[in-house]
């Protein structure tokens, strides 16, 4: 059902910016309805309210609202596990254009936070009582806002690209060109301009990629996708730096900033990355517009 139809169950107000992230969540319970997400009908048993709250704790205006308005901090399913060495941050931030974050286990008890979720307290010692994070990685400008913040109280070492360092000049450590550079044991950043002239994929162990805003997986096509209407600095550059990538990048779960997650057998990742970089190849400039964008 619809938001005015949902009014004594779950629903989603007119906060919603339609950045896809509770639809993640959610999907099948919380749609797309005309340019912003709607409750499509209510849960119909706990597995499927855990779902929303979910959605709910995650969504940057915290539009997704249960039954009677208020949030259950006791429902707040995050850091949520995605495997046993990843975990999703939720509480996606406005500040951040509603990115997802997340938080990568290392074996030797450590982590390391690609992007971050909105700044709190509270959740950073969530996080931090899971164990030490060491690193702090931005994918480029657009998720840096609490970048700092978060670092300085975790006492990790901050990186971003120089291509973005106008939007952490405070960086611990600055990556260059484009050539991977080893962040720790198994973990390396690839300087990958596009979507932004400093944006970086995170790879860790061949089976992780945190791209960013460089590419996701869209339902709508069931496929890997650039967001073309919303590239910043150069569709050319972003093919460029997908060619390259192509044929050599090894990993099985995609983790993007905006846009679905998908795990799949390497070498069918590898052959959609060649399709795509393919693809992005007959992009041409094209003047932003977020709603074009094929969740």
């Amino acid at each position: 059902m619809g938001t005015e139809q949902a009014e004594h169950g779950w629903q989603v107000d007119g906060r919603c910016t339609n950045c896809d992230v509770a639809r993640q969540l959610a999907p099948g319970l919380i749609g797309e309805v005309g340019g912003r997400s709607a409750v499509l009908r209510q849960p119909r048993d706990a597995a499927e309210t855990g779902l929303l709250h979910a959605a709910a704790h995650a969504c940057p205006t915290r539009s997704v609202r249960p039954p009677g308005g208020r949030l259950d901090a006791a429902q707040d399913p995050f850091p949520l596990a995605l495997d046993d060495t990843v975990r999703l941050c939720g509480h996606n931030s406005p500040h951040t254009a509603g990115a997802n974050s997340y938080l990568l286990h290392r074996p030797d008890g450590t982590s390391l936070m690609v992007d971050t979720p909105r700044w709190s307290p509270a959740l950073a010692a969530r996080h931090e009582a899971l164990g030490p994070v060491t690193d702090l990685l931005l994918t480029h400008r657009d998720h840096a806002a609490h970048g700092r913040r978060y670092a300085d109280r975790f006492g990790a070492r901050l990186w971003i690209h120089e291509g973005d360092l106008d939007a952490a000049p405070d960086a611990d450590r600055v990556l260059r060109g484009t050539e991977p550079t080893e962040i720790t044991d198994g973990v390396l950043a690839l300087p990958f301009p596009g979507h932004t002239r400093g944006s970086v994929l995170y790879l860790a162990d061949e089976r992780y990629c945190f791209s960013g805003d460089s590419f996701y997986w869209s339902r709508t096509t069931a496929d890997l996708e650039v967001a073309e209407s919303v590239t910043w600095y150069s569709v050319q550059e972003l093919a460029a730096s997908l060619t390259r990538a192509a044929g050599r990048l090894r990993f099985e779960w995609l983790l993007p900033g905006h846009g679905d997650r998908r795990r799949l057998p390497e070498d069918e990742m590898a052959s959609r990355l060649q399709h795509l970089a393919a693809r992005t190849r007959e992009l041409r400039p094209r003047p932003v517009d977020f709603t074009a964008v094929r969740w």
